[in-house]
């Protein structure tokens, strides 16, 4: 199986990964994961802000990676493209936690990026 879906699959578990640290602590209840007040400020806000931002980026990539391989794309570049998406997604959620703005933007256009030329590697590959 292709690099590439593996990496699908990395994608949709990285949001749930990216709350993980924040709920790591006595003040979490599983009984209320979605407590507003929990997730108000703070290292807890970023971590739940990346969640977001996550879920929001799956559906491009999952989409661009199916389209490329279903429209003839080259598995190589489909591939090193993907992993490159997983990289920078990992170090997006690390610029989130760390409350680095500026750097977590030009992470995500980069991102973003990759997907985008996933979708469009059947043309220029």
């Amino acid at each position: 199986m292709p690099v590439a879906i593996w990496c699908v699959l990395v994608a949709a578990f990285l949001p749930i990964l990216s709350v993980v640290p924040a709920k790591l602590t006595r003040d979490f209840s599983n009984a209320r994961p979605r407590d507003p007040a929990f997730w108000a400020e703070g290292f807890r806000a970023r971590a739940q802000g990346a969640q977001a931002n996550g879920f929001e980026a799956f559906p491009l990539f999952a989409a661009a990676v199916l389209v490329a391989f279903q429209q003839g794309g080259d598995p190589f570049w489909i591939d090193v493209l993907a992993a490159a998406f997983i990289g920078l997604r990992g170090l997006y959620i690390l610029c989130y936690w760390a409350d680095k703005a500026t750097l977590r933007s030009l992470v995500w256009i980069a991102a973003t990026g990759c997907a985008v030329a996933i979708f469009t590697s059947p043309v220029w590959s």
